[in-house]
């Protein structure tokens, strides 16, 4: 089961942070997908979390930072953020990620 912040927002488009909007797709039995919104400039604060995510880039250019290393993200990229460990992402330009995260959040 997903938390009730994610469940109770299954397909409705809601704002998380400053210029960051996301939509959670229906969840399968192991894992969770949704797409997120990034204005240009905008940028999710420090985090972590027991579930390993990919992120896809469909739009845009992001700078995300994995255990305080600095990678570029653009666009047909991907790249993989390990359970547990502190990341956090700007957005360079306008820019649309695909997050999957597996086991799904709770």
């Amino acid at each position: 089961m997903i938390n009730a912040s994610v469940s109770n927002n299954i397909g409705i488009w809601e704002l998380i942070e400053p210029g960051v909007r996301r939509k959670v797709f229906e969840p399968g039995q192991a894992m969770m997908m949704m797409e997120v919104h990034f204005e240009a400039g905008a940028k999710s604060s420090e985090h972590s979390h027991p579930y390993e995510q990919m992120s896809y880039c469909m739009k845009g250019r992001f700078e995300v930072v994995i255990a305080g290393e600095v990678h570029q993200l653009s666009a047909g990229k991907a790249l993989v953020i390990p359970a547990g460990i502190a990341h956090s992402i700007k957005a360079l330009a306008p820019g649309i990620l695909l997050d999957s995260y597996t086991p799904m959040r709770v």
